[in-house]
């Protein structure tokens, strides 16, 4: 079959492998790079991710596309540390000692976050759906934990649409990030950077016959009798991996709307690190930005010869103006930080990150088939109930069998 794939980010490309090279392949990406949010940026001599990723140990599907890819040897552990500041001061909260001092929760209510935390993998996450994280966890815990502890982590991952976001979506990623040793987080990485992994699925979709279209967005896709087309150009089958409303503006199927959000992160290089060994620094204080994510308190700075860090900030309707400096000023003045001190800055803005994970989200995730049409993406079953490389990969992986099966 002749098979058309909007949008050139994980699912798209995993899709594309799983289909060659029994299938004719085009994809039609809009950007001049493929990885859509794992893309990277190219800095003298390495690359860096334009959003901040890591991996997790559950994550099968990832793994054994490293190992199709001939990139499992370059699959590292290490460990990811974090911490919240609030009150104007840094807190990181990794050892029982750090836990045990953080003045803005009380013993019992550590105690109450421990055991939340140890149940977490065995929750019902279904019966979380119509719940709210902030209902479940005030009802359970307390107000005091969810304002001191829970509230900053879903500001950083939500911004204004924080109160909207199901108890489903906190419990798997308290659930996903249980894997802890005493020191910190445990989380994997590719050496070289997720580059890697984007390069090494673009060479491979060519070197099976694959075309790979950039700079070329998807501007109609139209149905002609039993085909579809994409600008005019005629396939059997088309999978969409972009929002489903985007593709409903250029002639998509009408489904029931899924709420997305946009992401403006601010990628930074400096000569030294200001989050005293933190990786993921949550902000409880009022800031531009809901995190800190110092990369190179995660891979050594000696890879690329500076520190790394990311501003990372959520935002619904229209990007604030003139964010990229808002957040750069708030991060000088806040961590003592002189602006001739940062080598480079850049800002990556993407007004369709990903979805908001509200109430009753579940009922929305869309079938892979719709009208004829295939769609995967981070809306498909596997990124529920929250998104990650892994479910983008087994997105595309299952839309490619759903066509296959098609075929026989």
């Amino acid at each position: 079959m002749k098979i058309g794939i909007i949008g050139g980010g994980v699912t798209g490309l995993s899709s594309a492998c799983a289909l060659l090279p029994d299938h004719e392949i085009e994809i039609f990406e809009k950007m001049p790079f493929l990885g859509g949010c794992l893309s990277s940026y190219r800095i003298d001599e390495y690359w860096i991710e334009r959003y901040y990723h890591h991996c997790f140990a559950g994550d099968r599907h990832l793994f054994s596309l490293l190992e199709d890819l001939g990139l499992s040897d370059k699959l590292e552990w290490r460990t990811g540390t974090t911490g919240y500041y609030a009150n104007n001061t840094l807190y990181p909260l990794n050892s029982p000692l750090e836990i045990l001092n953080y003045p803005e929760l009380s013993l019992l209510d550590k105690a109450r976050l421990a055991l939340l935390t140890l149940r977490s993998k065995n929750m019902d996450l279904s019966s979380l759906d119509d719940v709210s994280a902030e209902e479940f966890i005030v009802n359970r815990l307390g107000r005091n934990i969810y304002r001191s502890f829970f509230e900053p982590l879903l500001k950083s991952k939500f911004g204004d649409q924080r109160k909207e976001v199901s108890a489903a979506w906190l419990i798997s990623r308290i659930a996903i990030r249980s894997d802890r040793g005493v020191s910190g987080e445990h989380l994997g990485y590719l050496n070289g950077g997720f580059h890697t992994l984007i390069d090494s699925l673009e060479r491979s979709i060519e070197r099976q016959g694959g075309k790979i279209q950039k700079s070329a967005p998807a501007a109609s896709v139209t149905r002609s009798q039993d085909k579809w087309e994409i600008n005019g150009k005629s396939f059997d089958a088309v999978i969409s991996t972009i929002p489903p409303r985007e593709l409903e503006r250029i002639g998509g199927p009408v489904i029931p709307v899924i709420p997305y959000q946009g992401a403006a992160c601010v990628t930074l290089g400096m000569d030294r690190e200001v989050t005293k060994g933190i990786y993921w620094l949550n902000m409880k204080d009022p800031a531009p930005y809901g995190a800190v994510v110092t990369h190179t308190n995660f891979i050594p700075s000696d890879r690329y010869g500076e520190h790394l860090v990311y501003l990372a900030s959520y935002f619904s309707g229209s990007l604030p103006h003139d964010s990229e400096g808002r957040m750069l000023d708030d991060f000088c003045a806040r961590f003592s930080v002189g602006r001739e001190e940062i080598h480079w800055h850049k800002i990556a803005v993407d007004p369709w990150a990903g979805p908001v994970y509200s109430t009753g989200y579940r009922s929305l995730i869309p079938d892979y088939e719709q009208h004829g049409l295939y769609m995967a993406g981070m809306f498909s079953p596997p990124n529920y109930p929250e998104r990650s490389m892994e479910g983008s990969i087994r997105a595309g992986i299952e839309v490619a069998e759903k066509i296959k099966l098609r075929g026989s």
